[in-house]
């Protein structure tokens, strides 16, 4: 198991990356409800509010995962969130997704933030791997992945069904050592 119990600050040049804050949630479900998010993520327009600010309001407590909101620096208010989570033993490795809301996109601000919360984690944990699922109809976010060093592992295909058509889920990893020899590289 890893411990993820600290909570950290990254500041990168364009966003920072912090634990989240009372104040952050109308930005929040602004992203949440979006419904260029809705899409990509395959989620429902079904939207608990009480819930879902009970679940922003304990993710600082978690220990088994890392969810971090993502502010945009020049605006100084939450465009996302980053996530590490669902631990998987057997290969020690976590999951990992980004979520950038409307205020956020098209600036490299999620680039910026996938790129940070990897080093972080491969810096002051132990883990192999890291691990995510894009669906095949998100050529921005598997775009943002490759570009930092995810690979393809497997594709689940038919995975989602949005407005009458099948959507492939493309599962990618970057392992520990691509991390490093990503960075040998960058220098």
């Amino acid at each position: 198991m890893v411990n993820l119990a600290d909570k950290p600050l990254i500041v990168g040049e364009k966003v920072v990356l912090r634990p989240f804050k009372d104040e952050d949630f109308p930005f929040i479900e602004e992203c949440l409800k979006d419904s260029e998010i809705l899409k990509l993520t395959g989620s429902s327009s079904d939207f608990d509010r009480e819930s879902t600010l009970r679940w922003y309001n304990t993710r600082n407590e978690q220990t088994d995962r890392l969810d971090l909101a993502i502010v945009d620096q020049t605006q100084d208010f939450l465009v996302g969130e980053v996530v590490v989570n669902l631990y998987d033993e057997k290969n020690h490795s976590m999951n990992f997704r980004i979520l950038i809301g409307p205020r956020g996109r098209n600036q490299g601000l999620g680039t910026e933030a996938t790129r940070l919360i990897i080093d972080y984690v491969f810096i002051n944990t132990t883990l192999n791997q890291l691990t995510l699922s894009v669906f095949d109809f998100n050529p921005r976010a598997k775009h943002v992945y490759e570009k930092v060093g995810f690979v393809i592992y497997s594709i689940d295909e038919n995975e989602l069904e949005f407005e009458g058509k099948w959507i492939d889920s493309i599962n990618m990893n970057l392992t520990r050592e691509n991390w490093l020899n990503r960075e040998k590289n960058a220098y």
